[in-house]
């Protein structure tokens, strides 16, 4: 895309990989009209000449550890199906001042009115834990897998450790792509801290945290792989919906099944 030519060559990857994922996103209906937002963590990619560079700033109230952050992400109102051919319209390359009280875009935000996504707290919250920890995960998708948020629906949701024993013995590959589980967050509001903050909690210690009654959330060393965590999970969800409704409940895999794909 011409619109990419002036970016470093690793920011390239990573966008075109966006788009990829957005299709998928799209094609699967786990992106609906304006619904799922997407970040990566891009600091540390761009030369201190471009980010220096006298932009207008637009006032945010960012947490002080998120100053000079670099973020790629999408729009509050965009389409994510858009990624695909009109990314520069609907998602920004973001920098945080030194203050972390304003953003200035490096590149993006052609939509008129442009403004980050309404989950941008949750996206920075997450992408400063995976900093100070070295997770390696440069990647955040929210976005609705349908199984999955059908399943928050369900009296399952109530027990994590029964939901995620549900999940993982439907077939091997869901325990070994998705070893830590889903993180079943109770219902708070889009866009609110205390999404952020159960988000974050979740994320901790599972590769998916599920808001309930809304959407799934998952972070990854790239789009790819976070995309991956909430595909493989959401098959597992499809997968044990698909025995209910033929009138069965599953005996799956048993817990030494399990522990054996673990441990080999």
């Amino acid at each position: 895309m011409d619109a990419l030519k002036n970016l470093p060559a690793e920011v390239v990857k990573h966008i075109e990989q966006v788009s990829e994922v957005a299709g998928y996103l799209w094609e699967k209906e786990w992106a609906e009209k304006s619904s799922g937002n997407i970040s990566i963590d891009l600091t540390g990619l761009f030369p201190d000449s471009t980010i220096k560079q006298t932009r207008e700033e637009v006032p945010c109230n960012f947490p002080k550890e998120a100053a000079g952050m670099v973020l790629f992400v999408t729009g509050s109102g965009c389409h994510l199906r858009h990624l695909v051919n009109r990314a520069e319209e609907v998602a920004a390359i973001i920098a945080v001042n030194q203050t972390a009280t304003a953003y200035s875009v490096l590149w993006g935000g052609k939509k008129p009115g442009f403004k980050p996504t309404s989950e941008l707290s949750a996206h920075i919250k997450i992408h400063l834990f995976n900093a100070a920890n070295n997770t390696g995960k440069k990647a955040v998708v929210h976005a609705h897998p349908i199984e999955l948020v059908v399943l928050s629906h369900h009296k399952l949701f109530e027990d994590e450790a029964l939901f995620n024993h549900s999940l993982w013995k439907m077939c091997p590959e869901i325990k070994l792509y998705v070893p830590k589980g889903v993180g079943c967050a109770d219902y708070a509001r889009y866009g609110t801290q205390k999404l952020a903050n159960l988000t974050l909690e979740a994320l901790k210690h599972h590769d998916v945290v599920l808001w309930e009654k809304h959407g799934a959330l998952a972070t990854g060393v790239d789009m790819e792989e976070a995309f991956d965590f909430l595909d493989v999970a959401n098959k597992g969800a499809k997968l044990l919906l698909l025995a209910w409704s033929a009138g069965f409940d599953p005996e799956g895999l048993s817990p030494e099944q399990l522990d054996e794909l673990i441990n080999t």
